[in-house]
């Protein structure tokens, strides 16, 4: 493991410490002694149960959540710039976070089947819109057995306008309209209805996610040159690029449905990345995975701070702080992609 990587390691666990130990209810000793007590399973004296029930039920779960989500962010978008050969192109690209968020709201609205909200969660639902919108997208531009990267693009460009579409109508038609900044401050992304449950689902997908695309780092090495070129260098393309979509898909469905759509994340990280590591896979997905995880935990702090008591969506903080560092980066003269 290289530098930055033990670096950015490092810089996550106390990241960690400073989440669960920011707030006004719960004095940083208050907080580290909660912490060691449950990491050495009741050593020692028991904490108060207030601090213990504001540090391990609610900030840990959500500093714990705001990890996965960034890092997978990052690895995704790292590895759909490979798979498109394109700057531009982010975790969200293929129509997911649309189909996910028209899922929730018609959960949330009331618009599904009785039978239907019953028997799943929102979660579920968001989940099972993403899964929609990527099996659209995927018909489209899967046909006579080559997956076109144009057709990919543009279809889930279309896919999502339209998936978007629909939830702006859902959004508007709801006979309740008190619920309507529910679903806008989800639609931003936010962390805070993290629990331990919650945090189950997107670990195993973001694990299985970056497993195999550190398996995968020398083809999408070889995707970066073109087609053609990572043909005869050996690697199967068709393959790959169906691979990803489902790992994308996978990871992506997961991240959505556990904390909505967080922007900007799986765009800037991998640049930001590059500029140190270069473009080589093998350090680019495990330096974007823990610089994500990071980047979005820091987010959140910033997003706590600026309206103490009240909860700012954490999307709204990833494009304040994101987009003009992502714009410095861009004007740097050595700076290249791919």
């Amino acid at each position: 493991m290289n530098r930055w990587a033990i670096g950015l390691l490092v810089l996550a666990f106390f990241s960690v410490i400073i989440s669960v130990s920011t707030g006004d209810e719960v004095s940083f000793s208050e907080a580290l002694s909660v912490l060691w007590h449950h990491l050495t399973f009741g050593y020692g004296n028991a904490p108060d149960p207030i601090a213990d029930r504001i540090v391990w039920r609610l900030r840990l779960p959500r500093a714990l959540l705001a990890l996965i989500v960034g890092g997978g962010l990052g690895i995704i978008g790292a590895a759909m710039q490979a798979l498109v050969r394109n700057p531009l192109a982010e975790p969200y690209i293929l129509g997911i976070s649309s189909g996910a968020t028209a899922g929730a709201s018609l959960f949330y609205l009331g618009f599904l089947p009785p039978l239907i909200s019953k028997a799943v969660s929102m979660p579920v639902a968001a989940f099972a819109g993403g899964l929609c919108a990527i099996l659209i997208v995927y018909s489209v531009a899967g046909g006579r057995g080559h997956l076109s990267v144009t057709r990919l693009l543009l279809a889930g460009v279309a896919v999502a306008s339209l998936m978007g579409a629909l939830s702006s109508f859902i959004t508007l038609s709801s006979p309740e309209p008190d619920k309507l900044r529910s679903v806008l401050f989800w639609l931003l992304g936010s962390l805070h209805l993290a629990t331990w449950s919650t945090l189950i689902w997107p670990s195993i997908a973001v694990l299985i996610g970056l497993i195999s695309l550190l398996v995968l780092a020398r083809p999408l090495d070889g995707m970066l040159t073109g087609d053609e070129s990572a043909h005869s260098l050996g690697v199967q393309v068709e393959s790959i690029k169906r691979i990803l979509i489902i790992l994308a898909s996978l990871v992506t469905g997961s991240i959505v449905a556990a904390s909505g759509a967080i922007g900007f994340v799986g765009l800037i990280v991998p640049h930001a990345v590059r500029s140190v590591t270069g473009v080589t896979h093998r350090r680019v997905l495990p330096a974007s995975f823990i610089a994500g995880a990071v980047f979005l935990l820091w987010a959140d702090l910033v997003a706590r701070a600026i309206l103490p008591g009240a909860q700012l969506p954490v999307g709204i903080v990833t494009a304040l702080c994101g987009v003009p560092f992502f714009l410095i980066l861009l004007r740097r003269s050595n700076y290249g992609f791919g």
